[in-house]
């Protein structure tokens, strides 16, 4: 099923929009997540209450292949609560649902939005939004993805994230902002 404007049968889930991931000096990067807060805006608007905002953090002592991932980013080991991880100023209200993997689909997430579909938005298209889409259309939940409320690690990176993604059909969709709000073109 397609989600459209509203949906009751969809959450807008809104991935790691955070500081980290808008410093443009930051290892982490994403260009263009501060411009995803007008695309965000219109789809929580059509989604009002039924938005769940999503956070990346540092777990407390990092296991297994995450050990070695953070010897390489050892600036990121900071407490949840640093300025590093907050949310940016601006965003839609609602639930958050805070992890320490990429993904965001698990048990946190499922206990917010139910039996409901995604409809996914946020940083970065090719870790966070990827991980998130994967794992919750295995789970048997269709996933939309909303191209131009995304931002990668690179303009290049999203662009080979969201052809990735097309062609995960019929679990997984990607479709424009405009398309998800039966907006003219």
């Amino acid at each position: 099923m397609s989600a459209v404007a509203g949906d009751p049968s969809s959450w807008l889930v809104v991935i790691d929009m955070q500081e980290v991931f808008a410093d443009p000096a930051g290892g982490w990067h994403a260009p263009g997540t501060v411009g995803l807060l007008g695309p965000i805006g219109r789809l929580a608007a059509a989604w009002e209450g039924r938005v769940v905002l999503t956070r990346f953090v540092a777990p407390a002592e990092p296991a297994g292949a995450w050990r070695r991932y953070y010897e390489e980013w050892p600036w990121a080991l900071v407490a949840p609560d640093d300025p590093l991880y907050a949310l940016l100023d601006g965003l839609p209200k609602g639930p958050v649902v805070t992890e320490t993997t990429f993904g965001k689909w698990g048990p946190g997430l499922a206990s917010v939005i139910g039996d409901a579909d995604l409809v996914v938005c946020g940083v970065a298209t090719d870790c966070c939004v990827l991980s998130t889409a994967l794992a919750a259309a295995d789970a048997g939940r269709h996933v939309t993805v909303a191209a131009d409320a995304c931002a990668g690690s690179s303009p290049a990176a999203h662009d080979r994230t969201l052809a990735l993604l097309a062609g995960y059909l019929p679990l997984i969709e990607v479709r424009t902002v405009d398309d998800l709000l039966g907006a003219e073109k």
